[in-house]
C-alpha cells in the first residue's frame, strides 16, 4: 500500500511548491483517516456491552439479546460476496469447517454437485428447517450460515451437532455423521472436526441470544429441533445438549479466525457474537463452559478408614483437584464404576463429593460386620465440565463396619 502512496505522489505532486505539498499532506491525512475508519469498525464500539455489566444468568442473557437485536438484514445473495470478507484463508481460498478443499470465492459455488470437494455453498449451522425455512432475519444470519462443502452440507443435513460413535461418513477434515454417543441422545448425529467444535457452540448460543424472543416454539418445526431446543426462552437447549455445548466451548477456544470472522460480520450485519468477545458470558449465563484446567496430575495418598471413616493426604502438583468423588460398593472393587468425564455424580449413599482440604469421608447406614469396598477419584471442575482422574493407581480400600 505504501508503495501506491508514493507511486501517487510522483505522479500527481510532482512539483515541489508550498501548494503541492499541502495537497499532499492532505491526500495523506485523508488515507489515515479512511484506513482509521476501517481499524474502528473491526472493534465492538466502546460501551457495547455495558447494558450487560453485572448481569448473570437469565438477566445476562436478555441484556444481550437488546445489544445484538436489529441487525443489518443481508440478502441470500449478498452472503456469496459476503463470505469473501468472513471466511477467507490466509492463501484466498474459502475458510470451509466441513472439509479440508480448497476452493476459490465465486468459481467454485454450487452448483451441482455430487461428491466431497465438488462445490461450496451457503450452509445454516443451526438448520434453517428448525426455524421455519426462509424466514428473515434467521435465514441469512452470517453468524451461523458458513460456506461449506455441498455435499458434506447435504450430510449434516437437519441433523443435531453431537459426538459421533461409528461413522457412516467422515469428511476431508474429519467432520463425521453416525450415531450419537453423547449422553441424553442416541440418535443419528453430526459432528464437526475437534478444531471447529467451539465454534459452532458459540454459534448455537449466539443463536439462542440473538432470537430470544422467537426460539421458545422453534421446537415443533423439526423433529431434530425438538430433540435439542426446549419450549422456552431460557435455558433453550436440552440439558444434554447445553452440557455438550460448555465441554466444546472449553475444548475448542476462541481462535484468531473467529476474532476476524466476528470483526468482519460486525461490519456487515452491525451487531457481533458476544460469546467470542466475552467467552465467560457462557458460564455466566448457563453454568456450562467454566474454566479449562488439566485433571488433577496425582491421586490422594495415605488412604485409610476407620469403621465408616476414610481419610486421605490430599493429592499434590501443578494441577491440584477441586474436589473428590468418594465411591462405595459392598460387594467388591470391581463393582466400583470409573466416572466419566463430563457426567457429574451425585452424593447418595454410595457417593460422596468432598472438597480438596477435607480430607475426610463419612459413610453411614453400614450393616456391622458387613465388608464395604471403596475407591476415591479426584477431579477438577463441575456440572458438564467435569474432569475425573481415572487412570494411574487409583487408590482403594476395603473395611468391615462396627
Amino acid at each position: 500500500m505504501s508503495n501506491n502512496l508514493f507511486n501517487i505522489k510522483t505522479t500527481y505532486f510532482h512539483n515541489s511548491s508550498e501548494t503541492d505539498s499541502r495537497l499532499f499532506m492532505l491526500f495523506f491525512l485523508l488515507m489515515i483517516f479512511v484506513f482509521g475508519i476501517r481499524s474502528v469498525v473491526a472493534q465492538p464500539p466502546a460501551g457495547y456491552y455495558d447494558p450487560a455489566n453485572g448481569l448473570t444468568g437469565q438477566s445476562l442473557k436478555t441484556a444481550l439479546h437488546n445489544i445484538i437485536k436489529n441487525h443489518t438484514i443481508r440478502s441470500y445473495d449478498q452472503l456469496w460476496t459476503d463470505f469473501q470478507s468472513t471466511d477467507i484463508k490466509g492463501n484466498g481460498k474459502v475458510w470451509d469447517m466441513y472439509s479440508n478443499t480448497n476452493y476459490t470465492f465465486i468459481t467454485n459455488q454450487c452448483g451441482e454437485y455430487t461428491n466431497e470437494g465438488d462445490c461450496f455453498n451457503r450452509e445454516h449451522s443451526f438448520p434453517a428447517s428448525w426455524f421455519g425455512g426462509e424466514v428473515s432475519p434467521m435465514y441469512t444470519d452470517l453468524f451461523h450460515v458458513f460456506p461449506t462443502d455441498g455435499y458434506v452440507n447435504n450430510i449434516h443435513g437437519n441433523l443435531p451437532f453431537a459426538v459421533v460413535g461409528t461413522a457412516n461418513y467422515t469428511s476431508t477434515n474429519g467432520s463425521k455423521r453416525g450415531n450419537c454417543v453423547t449422553t441424553g441422545y442416541s440418535g443419528t448425529v453430526f459432528e464437526p472436526a475437534d478444531e471447529y467444535k467451539g465454534d459452532f457452540a458459540r454459534t448455537l448460543l449466539y443463536m439462542a441470544t440473538r432470537y430470544e424472543n422467537l426460539i421458545a416454539n422453534w421446537y415443533l418445526n423439526d423433529p431434530h429441533a425438538d430433540v435439542v431446543l426446549m419450549n422456552n426462552n431460557f435455558p433453550v437447549y436440552e440439558s444434554w445438549y447445553l452440557n455438550m455445548l460448555g465441554v466444546w466451548h472449553l475444548a475448542d477456544p476462541v481462535s484468531a479466525k473467529e476474532i476476524a470472522r466476528n470483526n468482519a460480520v460486525y461490519a456487515l450485519q452491525n451487531n457481533r457474537n458476544p460469546f467470542i468477545d466475552h467467552p465467560e458470558f457462557v458460564y455466566s449465563i448457563w453454568g456450562v463452559g467454566g474454566s479449562l484446567a488439566d485433571e488433577p496430575v496425582n491421586h490422594a495418598t495415605a488412604f485409610s478408614g476407620h469403621t465408616i471413616t476414610l481419610t486421605w493426604s490430599d493429592a499434590i502438583g501443578v494441577s491440584l483437584p477441586d474436589a473428590y468423588l468418594v465411591r462405595m460398593s459392598a460387594t467388591g472393587f470391581g463393582d466400583i464404576a470409573l466416572p466419566a468425564d463430563g457426567v457429574a455424580v451425585g452424593d447418595d449413599a454410595n457417593n460422596k463429593n468432598i472438597a480438596y482440604g477435607t480430607q475426610k469421608a463419612v459413610f453411614g447406614n453400614l450393616t456391622p460386620g458387613q465388608v464395604y469396598y471403596f475407591k476415591i477419584f479426584p477431579y477438577r471442575n463441575n456440572g458438564g465440565a467435569i474432569d475425573y482422574k481415572t487412570d494411574g493407581a487409583v487408590q482403594q480400600i476395603s473395611l468391615i463396619a462396627r
